[in-house]
C-alpha cells in the first residue's frame, strides 16, 4: 500500500470508527440527561481518560508548542508544572464537594449546579450566558484542526474548517455524552501512544544535555523567568498564575461537569488517579516545541511550528510518510476529544439552563419534556456550530491568547461560585456570589483589553484573586455585623 493510499485508508479507518462508536452511544441516549452526563453506568478509568483528553486537546498537541518554541523554557514550566499541579490541586480539593451537591440537586451543567446550590434562577441564567465564552475555544481547535488537515491534505485550510466542523458535529448530535466518552477513550489512547512516541524520536535534540541545548539557543531562553518575553518573565506570570488560571479552568463547563459522570464517590479516587497519570504523560508534546526550535525550523506564524516540525522530520522518506498519517490523524483526533466535550456541554447548557426554564419546562421533569429537550439540544449544537465557523473563517494571527481571552474569563468568573459553594458550609448570599463573579470577569477583560497585561493568564489570576479577597471581606463584614 502507498503512502498515499494508506493516508486515506487510515482516516477512513478512524472516521468509521468513530461513527460506529457514536451510534453505540446514541442507542443509550433517550433523553437531555442521557445526553448531558449519561446514565450514571461508566466506569472511573473511562471518565479519567476521556478527562485527561478534554483537558490536553489542540492546545496542548497544537498550539502550546509553539508558546514554547517562542518563549524558552519559562513557557514550559507555565504549561507544563504549573498547570498540571494546578489541575491536581482543582480535582483533589473540589470533586468529592462537587458530585455530592450535583447528586443532590439533580445538576446537569455548571449553571445547573449553582442553581442547585444558591437556589437563584438569575444566577443561573448568568452563568449559563458566560460559559457561552466557550465557543472561543472552539474557534481554537477548529483551527487548529484545519492547520492539521492542510499539513495532511491537498485542501485549502477553510475547506479543511468545513469539514472537520462536518465531522465532528455529526457525531456529537447521533450520541451525545456517551459518543464524547466512548470515543474520548479512543482518541486519547491514541493521543497517549503519540505523545510518548514524538518525545522519545525527538530526544536526540537535546544531545544528552537539555538545558546546554537551551542555552546553545540563548541565555534567556533557558531561563526560568525569560527577560525577553512578554509573557512569562516573572515568578507571577510564569508559576503564580499558571497555577491559578489553570486550577479555575477546572471549572469549565466541559471539564468539571465529567464529575457528574461517576457513579458514586467511591469511584473519585480511580478517576483522579487515571486523569493526572494520563494528563501528565499528554505534557511531553510541549517538548517538541523545543525540538523544532533546535531543529532550527522557521516559522511565519507561531500556531504552526508542531506541523512543520512534524512535516520536516518525517516528510522525507516513505516510513515518515506512513509515521507522519498517523501522527496527523492522532492530533486531529485531540481537537476532536475536546471539541465534542465543548459541544455537548454547550448545547445541553443553553438547553436545559435557558430554553426550558424559559418555556417552564424541566429537564428531569415529564419523559415528553425530557425528550423535547435532547432535541432542542441537538438544534443548539447547530447554531453553536454555524457561529465557531463564523468566527474561525478569518482567524486573530495568535489563535491561542484569543482563546485564553474569553475561557479565561469564563473560569475567572466561576471560581468565588464553585469553590466557595463547595468548602464554604454556611449560607452565601446570592448578590454576593454574583458580584464577585461579575468583578472577577469585568477586572480579567480590562488588564487584557485595555490595561496592558498581555498574558490572559496573569490578567485572569490577578481578577481571580481580587474576587476572592472581595468575597472573603464581605464574609467577614457579615459575621461581624451586630444583629439589630
Amino acid at each position: 500500500m502507498t503512502p498515499e493510499l494508506f493516508k486515506y485508508a487510515l482516516l477512513g479507518f478512524y472516521v468509521m470508527l468513530v461513527y460506529w462508536l457514536s451510534w453505540v452511544g446514541m442507542r443509550r441516549t433517550r433523553d437531555i440527561r442521557g445526553f448531558t452526563i449519561g446514565n450514571k453506568d461508566m466506569n472511573p478509568y473511562l471518565v479519567g481518560i476521556t478527562l485527561a483528553a478534554s483537558i490536553s486537546s489542540t492546545a496542548t498537541f497544537v498550539i502550546n508548542p509553539g508558546f514554547v518554541y517562542v518563549h524558552g523554557l519559562s513557557a514550559y514550566l507555565h504549561y507544563g508544572v504549573a498547570a498540571v499541579l494546578g489541575i491536581l490541586s482543582a480535582f483533589l480539593v473540589l470533586t468529592r464537594g462537587f458530585l455530592r451537591l450535583g447528586e443532590a440537586g439533580g445538576a446537569m451543567t455548571i449553571p445547573g449546579w449553582v442553581h442547585a446550590r444558591y437556589g437563584s434562577t438569575g444566577l443561573r441564567l448568568f452563568f449559563a450566558l458566560i460559559n457561552l465564552l466557550s465557543v472561543t475555544f472552539v474557534v481554537l481547535i477548529l483551527v487548529g484542526c484545519s492547520l492539521l488537515v492542510t499539513g495532511l491534505f491537498p485542501v485549502s485550510q477553510k475547506t479543511a474548517l468545513v469539514l472537520v466542523l462536518l465531522f465532528v458535529f455529526s457525531y456529537v448530535l447521533m450520541g451525545g455524552t456517551y459518543a464524547h466518552a466512548y470515543t474520548n477513550t479512543l482518541q486519547g489512547i491514541m493521543m497517549l501512544l503519540i505523545a510518548v512516541f514524538l518525545f522519545v524520536d525527538g530526544w536526540h535534540y537535546f544531545d544528552g544535555a537539555p538545558l546546554a541545548a537551551l542555552r546553545s539557543v540563548g541565555g534567556n531562553y533557558a531561563a526560568v523567568f525569560n527577560p525577553d518575553s512578554d509573557l512569562y518573565f516573572s515568578f507571577f506570570s510564569v508559576f503564580a498564575s499558571g497555577f491559578i488560571i489553570t486550577f479555575a479552568l477546572m471549572l469549565q463547563p466541559h471539564i468539571l461537569t465529567k464529575v457528574l459522570y461517576l457513579r458514586s464517590e467511591r469511584d473519585i479516587s480511580k478517576f483522579i488517579a487515571t486523569t493526572a497519570v494520563v494528563g501528565g504523560l499528554f505534557t511531553l508534546m510541549l517538548v517538541i516545541g523545543f525540538y523544532a526550535r533546535l531543529a532550527g525550523i522557521e516559522v511565519e506564524a507561531q500556531d504552526t511550528v508542531l506541523r512543520e516540525y512534524l512535516l520536516q522530520e518525517f516528510a522525507r522518506s516513505t516510513a515518515g510518510e506512513y509515521a507522519l498519517t498517523l501522527i496527523f490523524v492522532t492530533l486531529l483526533a485531540a481537537g476532536m476529544s475536546t471539541l465534542d466535550g465543548i459541544l455537548v456541554a454547550l448545547s445541553a447548557m443553553v438547553v436545559s439552563d435557558i430554553v426550558m426554564p424559559a418555556k417552564g419546562a424541566s429537564a428531569t421533569g415529564s419523559k415528553d419534556a425530557a425528550a423535547r429537550g435532547l432535541a432542542w439540544s441537538r438544534y443548539v449544537l447547530v447554531g453553536v456550530g454555524v457561529l465557531g465557523l463564523v468566527l474561525a473563517w478569518n482567524p486573530p494571527p495568535l489563535i491561542g491568547l484569543f482563546a485564553q481571552k474569553g475561557v479565561y474569563g469564563l473560569a475567572a468568573a466561576s471560581t468565588v461560585p464553585i469553590l466557595f459553594g463547595v468548602l464554604y458550609r454556611g449560607v452565601l448570599p446570592v448578590w454576593l456570589v454574583g458580584s464577585a463573579a461579575g468583578i472577577s470577569l469585568a477586572v480579567h477583560l480590562l488588564l487584557n483589553l485595555a490595561g496592558g497585561v498581555t498574558n490572559p493568564a496573569v490578567s485572569a489570576s490577578y481578577a481571580i484573586m481580587i474576587s476572592v479577597g472581595y468575597t472573603l471581606a464581605a464574609l467577614l463584614l457579615l459575621r461581624l455585623r451586630p444583629v439589630s
